[in-house]
Parts: structure tokens; C-alpha cells; sequence
């Protein structure tokens, strides 16, 4: 009997290891979804970034709207990388965790604009976009003057 319990464990054994899952486990669904990956992320801690004026001293994700999209700056050598507003939360949760260090908060800019009204609307479209983005994603703002 013993013989035949040992049995039916190594075939249960091996049938579970050789045959493949249906889907990710739930801790893996979330690293492949961007949404779930922002939302992972510490909250903002405000203690960490309150002293951050200097926006060169800013170590999160700084983001400036602009009337072509949204641009993703690089502080430390003022470069801009312009990104689809509409695939900012990929972008964002493409992130290494180290890019967050104040948690789940970006400071955002806006591009000054001196053109037309369609450029004007374009900003504003583009901005909501942003906004509503961060805000589903759980991300803080954290508006800031124009760079």
C-alpha cells in the first residue's frame, strides 16, 4: 500500500511539473499590465519631494505638456523624449522602480504657448489627457511652473 501511495505521488508529481499553466499567476498578470505595474508603486511620499523646488533636483518623472504630445525630461541634461499621451501609462510603467524614489508621483509642466487657438486647444486636450491618465493610474501631480 505504501508502494502504491509513493506511486500515485511521483505520477501526481510529474504530470503537475511537465503539464503548463492556462494563464500567469496574479503577481505575474501584474508585472505584464501597466496599469496594475504605476499602481504597485509606494504612494508619494510628500516628505521625500516637499524640499524638491529645484526642479533640476527632482528625481521622479517629470513630464511637460506640450501642443505635439507630452515629453518625459530628463532633468540632468534638460532632454526632452516626446511620448503619445495616449501610451503615457506604458511609457511610465516601463520605468525601472528606481525612477520613483518619492513613490507614485510625477511633477508636470506645461510648455508655454503663444500660438494659435488650435495650438491652445491642443494643449488643453493634451493636458486632461495626462490628467486623466495620471489620476486612473493612481499617480499624483505635482504641478510645477514651465521649465
Amino acid at each position: 500500500m505504501r508502494r502504491a501511495t509513493l506511486g500515485a505521488l511521483a505520477g501526481l508529481v510529474l504530470l503537475v511539473s511537465c503539464s503548463r499553466p492556462s494563464q500567469l499567476p496574479g503577481h505575474l498578470k501584474s508585472q505584464t499590465n501597466p496599469l496594475l505595474r504605476l499602481q504597485a508603486l509606494p504612494p508619494a511620499d510628500p516628505q521625500k519631494f516637499h524640499d524638491a523646488r529645484n526642479m533640476r533636483d527632482w528625481k521622479n518623472p517629470y513630464l511637460i505638456v506640450r501642443v505635439d504630445g507630452v515629453a518625459l525630461l530628463n532633468a540632468a541634461d534638460n532632454e526632452q523624449r516626446l511620448l503619445n499621451p495616449d501610451r503615457l501609462t506604458e511609457e511610465l510603467a516601463q520605468l525601472p522602480t528606481s525612477a520613483w524614489p518619492y513613490g507614485r508621483v510625477v511633477a508636470v509642466a506645461e510648455a508655454p504657448v503663444s500660438g494659435s487657438e488650435d495650438d491652445k486647444a491642443r494643449l488643453r486636450k493634451n493636458r486632461a489627457v495626462v490628467a486623466g491618465t495620471l489620476e486612473e493610474a493612481q499617480v499624483q501631480i505635482d504641478w510645477v511652473p514651465s521649465p
